[in-house]
């Protein structure tokens, strides 16, 4: 009942201009206005603390640097700053870094991430990974093998040739002193050796044959130095 008094009341006022402006002035008006300006304060500020809670605009952590630091300093470092990692794919060895050390993270040292940011790590291999022997290199062209072996990691050793009707045609891939095979597995940077032709017209296996005569020759050669001898 009070409360439609009071509407009826003000309705009431508003019909009168005089009335009206007594109204404004009156201390209902003033008591009921000062309490929506308080409550409207009241939700802003509630507003603001909520927001500001909600996304941590305050606070800001600086990423430290992990480089070179195994999992387990990484893990003590992140948890005291309240951040998290997770591991990349490894990247390709560097024999700069210790293995399963960090060689890589995003975002970078010296940024700024609120709490509980993931921190992405990429990892040093323990050690040069193992490649295949690519098939069909052998009666290839040098300049054809050599960047197939290079681009896998291995590096190119010792030169040799031997007799065959083709130039610079690998013949062998020695790896200390073992002839490779297709499908064989070296860690990267292991030295290969080629064998190459030399385009002699002639085939290895034709230049080691031994020359051997025929039975009735031997015998007649045989007979030729007794009778010299006589």
């Amino acid at each position: 009942m009070d409360d439609a008094k009071t509407t009826f009341y003000i309705f009431a006022l508003l019909c009168e201009p005089m009335s009206f402006f007594k109204f404004l002035f009156s201390k209902t008006f003033v008591v009921q206005l000062a309490l929506a300006v308080v409550a409207i304060i009241v939700l802003v500020l509630l507003s603001l603390f909520w927001l500001d809670g909600f996304t941590k605009q305050d606070q800001r952590i600086e990423v430290p640097n992990l480089e070179r630091l195994s999992l387990d300093e990484v893990d003590r470092r992140l948890d005291e700053l309240h951040l998290r990692r997770e591991i990349l794919d490894s990247a390709s060895y560097n024999p700069d870094f210790p293995p399963y050390a960090v060689i890589d993270q995003t975002p970078l040292p010296g940024k700024y991430v609120k709490e509980n940011r993931m921190i992405y790590l990429t990892l040093n291999p323990s050690g040069y990974r193992e490649m295949e022997i690519p098939e069909n290199l052998i009666r290839k062209t040098r300049r054809q093998v050599e960047p197939a072996l290079l681009s896998l990691g291995f590096e190119i050793g010792e030169i040799s040739y031997e007799p065959d009707v083709a130039k610079d045609v690998v013949l062998e891939m020695k790896h200390e002193g073992r002839v490779l095979e297709p499908g064989d597995k070296l860690k990267q940077t292991a030295v290969i050796d080629l064998v190459l032709g030399d385009g002699t017209g002639r085939y290895e296996g034709d230049a080691k044959e031994e020359t051997t005569w025929p039975e009735e020759l031997e015998e007649d050669w045989e007979e030729l130095e007794e009778g010299w001898e006589e």
